[in-house]
């Protein structure tokens, strides 16, 4: 099509002297070599002359905006209800029941509405709203321009603060909007907006309210793996709530949002939403510690003999009751448990007290394993040996795949119409860049990646079946770890923990790196398998870790202020 209009124009280009023109959707004439955009526009027929058959004209001028135009104005809140319609039928799609959308998730959301002002109420505040402009039949892309939402200050509950709306951390508003609350002189924040990571947070209320086996690491993965709409979502409205401009920023995702981010916006909405109690977690649910813990041993390739310390851990800590499980928005201080970094810490403590994990006392008793000449013996030794390279493996595939991710638009993302034709031009370097590439990069890893939309749990796939990661530990016992006649039971006599002082509650931030050079190096590397695992920070496993040890040596060792005096003075371990 650029060569029927081009092909009388053999000029050569001023900065690269190529003569390889291109015209772009404003019709002007760029060079396809160096991108150099000239005064050379495409000739047009003059309809509106007799005497000339064709005209040439200096500059396209936007067509003006009849007044006949459709106008729709939208709240805000309802493309954030799109959004959930569309994350619910995809959680529904990989196996959640029905009632997940249909009745809980629906309700959490006409609560919140309700409770925020929003609608479902018969004095409804004035919240952020933008207006759309229909195309005609022969409208062009200038005629869907938006008015820029200005966020109304008729309630103090929805005023805007200077930030603007918060969108993952970041200000989204426009310059409308913050100009209007400056005036105001009102700066309060809000709390009760709803964004793209609370839609999220939403969902998973919803997940743990019908007791679903998806945990929130479980949610997160399958956004970050594209099973559920998160990217992008904006772009799949329907033509009547189609945005423009700086109204886009509020939908647009710049990153994932982290686990401890979801889980206090969760603990938010469940207050703005005032919840009651939620349904009782017991032994039967999948958010249980019992179960849960069964899992993790799998996919870390641990033998199913640990569960029974593990069992052990959860009775002493006192970790099994249902008050201590279930999550009551109604309580003083309500506390949304972290399921499934809880599980996973409760493993790495019943390690540290069977193999101690202090660099010596585990390779100690693997090399006491590997004498009896047992291939039913779990020797510790083996098990890192194994475990260690499928974890390098899966990093690097995961980095690879990180770095494919595409971030852009798929259509330009225009705040200004002034600069409309500097990131049209900037888009087309982009994508003449990635198409040159990707004539000199291997197509192999594209080809790995495209595999099927279906989901699965784990992260490794241990056994003895062609494509599994390596070999299964999983029915070995430990005869050479716990003694039969010991009193205590255990080959090692001796815990080890950090410093079991509780900080103030935020007012502290995580001490993990702090103390991570003087940490075991088998311990950390414990951590980081299950960071993976999880997809969370070293740190988050590691501060859990340190509350299920006060819990448990609180149960069963009275521990105290002194305890951990005891520990400075003595430097050593205490059990």
């Amino acid at each position: 099509m650029d060569e029927q209009i081009t092909g009388g124009y053999s000029e050569p280009c001023g900065q690269c002297a190529a003569v390889d023109w291109g015209v772009s959707d404003e019709g002007q004439f760029f060079c396809k070599s160096c991108h150099n955009v000239i005064e050379k526009i495409r000739e047009v027929e003059d309809v509106t002359s007799l005497h000339h058959k064709q005209g040439r004209i200096s500059m396209i001028r936007k067509p003006k905006k009849k007044k006949d135009d459709a106008e729709r104005e939208w709240m805000v809140c309802e493309g954030f209800q799109f959004i959930l319609k569309h994350q619910a039928k995809a959680l529904v799609s990989l196996g959640v029941c029905m009632k997940f959308e249909t009745e809980v998730l629906w309700n959490f959301w006409k609560r919140y509405l309700q409770n925020t002002r929003q609608a479902f109420t018969e004095n409804p505040v004035s919240t952020a709203s933008f207006k759309v402009f229909m195309k005609s039949q022969s409208g062009s892309e200038s005629d869907t321009q938006s008015q820029q939402s200005c966020y109304s200050e008729a309630s103090s509950d929805t005023e805007m603060s200077a930030s603007g709306l918060s969108v993952d951390g970041r200000s989204a508003v426009s310059s409308e909007s913050l100009h209007s609350s400056s005036q105001s002189g009102r700066r309060k924040k809000v709390s009760n907006l709803m964004s793209m990571p609370r839609t999220l947070a939403m969902c998973y209320l919803a997940l743990l309210w019908v007791r679903e086996a998806i945990t929130l690491t479980d949610l997160l993965r399958m956004v970050a793996e594209g099973h559920i709409p998160y990217l992008h979502l904006h772009e799949t409205f329907p033509a009547e709530m189609r945005m423009f401009g700086k109204d886009v920023q509020i939908f647009r995702v710049l990153y994932f949002p982290s686990y401890s981010f979801i889980r206090k916006e969760a603990l938010i909405l469940a207050k703005i939403m005032k919840l009651p109690s939620f349904p009782t977690i017991s032994q039967d649910c999948l958010f249980h510690p019992v179960p849960l813990t069964v899992r993790y041993l799998l996919e870390a390739n641990l033998p199913d003999a640990l569960h029974v310390w593990v069992q052990k851990v959860i009775t002493g800590a006192g970790m099994d009751s249902e008050s201590f499980l279930t999550f009551d928005p109604t309580n003083r201080k309500p506390h949304l448990l972290s399921y499934d970094i809880q599980a996973v810490a409760v493993i790495i403590v019943a390690m540290k007290l069977l193999f101690k994990l202090d660099d010596h006392v585990e390779w100690k008793l693997s090399n006491e394993a590997a004498k009896k000449k047992k291939n039913n013996v779990f020797r510790l030794e083996r098990w890192f040996n194994i475990v260690q390279p499928v974890l390098e493996q899966a990093r690097l595939k995961e980095e690879q795949e990180e770095a494919r991710r595409q971030w852009n638009f798929a259509n330009p993302f225009i705040t200004d119409l002034k600069r409309k034709s500097l990131v049209l031009k900037k888009r087309r370097v982009t994508d003449h860049l990635q198409q040159r590439f990707q004539k000199f990069a291997d197509p192999a890893p594209e080809q790995s990646t495209s595999t099927t939309n279906s989901h699965t749990s784990f992260r490794f796939s241990w056994g003895e079946e062609e494509g599994s990661d390596g070999p299964s530990m999983f029915n070995q016992h430990l005869t050479s770890t716990v003694k039969e006649k010991a009193v205590s039971g255990l080959a090692n006599q001796k815990y080890w923990h950090p410093e079991l002082r509780m900080c103030q509650e935020n007012k502290c931030t995580s001490h993990f790196s702090k103390f991570e050079p003087s940490l075991p190096r088998m311990y950390v590397w414990v951590l980081d398998l299950f960071s993976y695992i999880l997809g969370i920070h070293q740190s988050d496993v590691y501060e859990e870790v340190l509350n299920v040890e006060r819990r448990f040596l609180k149960q069963n060792y009275q521990l105290d202020s002194r305890l951990t005096s005891y520990r400075k003075k003595k430097k050593g371990p205490i059990l």
